[in-house]
């Protein structure tokens, strides 16, 4: 394999490497979703429902603060990681295999979320709105659901780059994540992940493309809208600071949705 090339795969089926990369703000989320929890939430229960939760990260961090969870994935890979996490550090969580724009339980939750846009995975109105309606059935009356999206600036010629650098076990991994600009008209854009892996003296290079829907504010809260069971409380930004409060608008890409059960 030449140093430049790299290998064409799903991040997902390499579950390890993609949890440490985005390990890092773990306990940072747990403590803002418990805090939202207490300050917008109605309902005072402790379950705790997460749609693509992926490598469990959340699942164990909530189930260890001693929240009822439970976690769904597509990504059987995903999965069989977070159990083996579970199980390791003796911990009790609910997983099974779902996809986002069809569920249903017959427990009802206090808390949902989902982030780093993996809602954008939907890729057209109906799928986004089928999972919100089905959020919204999972929920108590007066349970939140806390959502990250990252907007899209439908202007913007350019090729967007993010660059993660983390460590683990002796595993580092670089991460870098490349958007191409927007087609407005189809509302979707063109993602593309490359990892670099360097474990056990070699070196691995995997790279993986996708398509995301996109979103502007205005689009965003029309969404919203048609979802009568869910009234949007407020928004926050990717920080996770308690007093980054502020409009859902496009001047801050980077938002956290409160949406509260009616």
């Amino acid at each position: 394999m030449g140093t430049t090339s790299f290998s064409s795969t799903d991040w997902y089926d390499t579950p390890r490497y993609y949890d440490i990369v985005f390990d890092e703000d773990t306990a940072k989320e747990a403590d803002f979703l418990e805090a939202m929890r207490e300050r917008h939430g109605r309902s005072r229960g402790r379950a705790v429902l997460e749609p693509a939760c992926g490598s469990g990260r959340l699942v164990a961090e909530l189930a260890e603060r001693g929240q009822r969870v439970t976690g769904f994935d597509l990504s059987e890979e995903m999965l069989a990681y977070a159990r083996q996490r579970l199980k390791s550090r003796g911990l009790q969580a609910r997983l099974v295999s779902g996809r986002m724009e069809d569920f249903r339980f017959r427990e009802r939750f206090d808390l949902a979320h989902c982030f780093v846009s993996t809602f954008k995975y939907l890729l057209d109105e109906r799928s986004a709105r089928s999972h919100l309606e089905c959020v919204a059935r999972s929920l108590k009356k007066g349970g939140i659901y806390v959502l990250g999206v990252h907007l899209t600036e439908y202007g913007y010629d350019r090729r967007v780059r993010e660059r993660w650098v983390a460590e683990r076990g002796g595993t580092k991994v670089v991460c870098n994540i490349q958007s191409w600009p927007p087609d407005s008209r189809r509302r979707l854009e063109k993602v593309r992940s490359r990892l670099i892996v360097q474990e056990d003296g070699e070196e691995k290079r995997l790279e993986t493309s996708w398509m995301f829907r996109t979103y502007d504010a205005a689009q965003l809260r029309r969404l919203l809208r048609s979802v009568g069971d869910l009234e949007h409380v407020t928004t926050y930004d990717f920080t996770y600071e308690l007093g980054s409060e502020r409009e859902l608008d496009d001047e801050q890409m980077d938002c956290v949705l409160v949406l509260r059960r009616r």
